[in-house]
């Protein structure tokens, strides 16, 4: 009796090993894989905002007068660049900031014994945010005009950005895609492959550079604002299933 339940179970072994053996030689025959590519998108645009900022001091020993002055230099600016066409509501004067000039005294013998007062310097910054890119940049370049009224006004570089970028990348995701695509199905028609099912797809880093410059991409994403022309970059990463 024994001998023959011993015979059962091996039988029942030998049908059970067969027939994992028999799938796992269906599943070699048949193996699914999966293709990594990367797509590019790029464009070129140009930028449609412009950001200027720049300052003017005025100094005394006088405090009131300080004020007075500084008051006097912001009248002076304001007509300025009205008369070169900037809307007054486009004009932004920030709060006027304050110090004490002071200048270090020391001893004949080099050491420190106090500080002389020289007067209290006031000043004074603006901003002009504007669509009228070539006007502002035009006024930027010309604002050494001042000078010539006796104002000492600090320009800095204007900063260009561009208003639609939401729309520009929806179009930069949608270009890196196809790309990805159209490299996924170059990839399984030169190895014999079938491309199936989109597995995931994850995007890069969307960078902006300027044009014609020597920029170089970052991990953590570039942001340019120093250039009119500028150009749109974005990567997207998509997994294919292959057999």
């Amino acid at each position: 009796m024994k001998k023959n339940i011993s015979a059962i179970i091996f039988g029942i072994s030998i049908v059970i090993a067969a027939y994992l053996l028999g799938h796992a030689v269906i599943n070699r025959n048949n193996p699914q894989g999966i293709i990594s590519v990367t797509g590019l998108g790029k464009a070129d645009f140009t930028s449609d905002l412009i950001v200027w900022e720049g300052s003017f001091s005025k100094t005394s020993s006088n405090l009131q007068d300080a004020c007075l002055g500084l008051e006097k230099d912001k009248s002076i600016i304001t007509a300025y660049l009205l008369n070169k066409g900037i809307d007054e509501n486009k004009i932004v004067f920030n709060a006027v900031k304050s110090r004490e000039n002071n200048k270090a005294r020391y001893s004949n013998d080099g050491n420190y014994i106090g500080e002389d007062f020289l007067g209290y310097v006031l000043t004074q910054s603006l901003k002009v945010e504007s669509k009228e890119v070539e006007k502002v940049e035009t006024i930027s370049r010309e604002i050494t005009e001042l000078l010539n009224k006796g104002i000492q006004f600090y320009s800095q570089p204007p900063r260009y950005y561009y208003t639609k970028l939401a729309d520009l990348k929806i179009e930069m995701i949608s270009k890196a895609t196809a790309d990805a695509h159209a490299r996924a199905e170059k990839i399984a028609e030169n190895s014999g492959a079938k491309l199936h099912d989109l597995i995931s797809a994850k995007m890069g880093i969307f960078q902006i550079t300027g044009q014609n410059s020597n920029e170089s991409y970052s991990w953590g994403g570039t942001y340019n604002t120093a250039s009119k022309e500028k150009t749109a970059s974005i990567t997207m990463k998509l997994n294919y299933e292959v057999d």
